[in-house]
């Protein structure tokens, strides 16, 4: 597999993922809908954090922690939200902000019983009320 590159919308902050993306999900709920300002989010989760380096921006970048060790970094200019967070280390990429093809696809919709009364979800993944077990 070839490395993976990414960063935000105005190109400051760039990252490399040297290990595939797994377990692709678009999440619907109400939390999702303000951090990524649409219908959800798309992200994916790393094999292991050692395959994500920051490879320039760093001081750009804020974080926000969410609830307990959970959080998100996202780029102080634009607001581009680049990757979830536990613990401090980087676990989960935003779909959007990988260049070219991530070489995964949503293998599922979650907590799509809060999703908006406005989106519409497509495709033929697997929906869920919650979160996936």
């Amino acid at each position: 597999m070839s490395q993976l590159t990414g960063g935000c919308f105005c190109g400051v902050v760039r990252y490399t993922i040297d290990g595939p993306l797994v377990r692709a999900r678009s999440c619907h709920c109400s939390r999702c809908r303000k951090v990524f300002s649409g219908a959800g989010s798309a992200f994916a989760e790393l094999r292991k954090p050692a395959d994500f380096r920051w490879v320039s921006g760093t001081e750009h970048l804020n974080r926000y922690a969410t609830d307990g060790e959970f959080g998100l970094a996202f780029c102080a200019t634009y607001g581009s939200t680049l990757c979830g967070l536990y613990r401090g280390e980087v676990m989960g990429i935003t779909l959007g902000s990988v260049d070219g093809d991530p070489g995964v696809q949503i293998e599922a919709h979650i907590f799509v019983d809060s999703k908006a009364p406005w989106d519409h979800i497509g495709g033929t993944a697997p929906q869920y009320p919650e979160g996936m077990e």
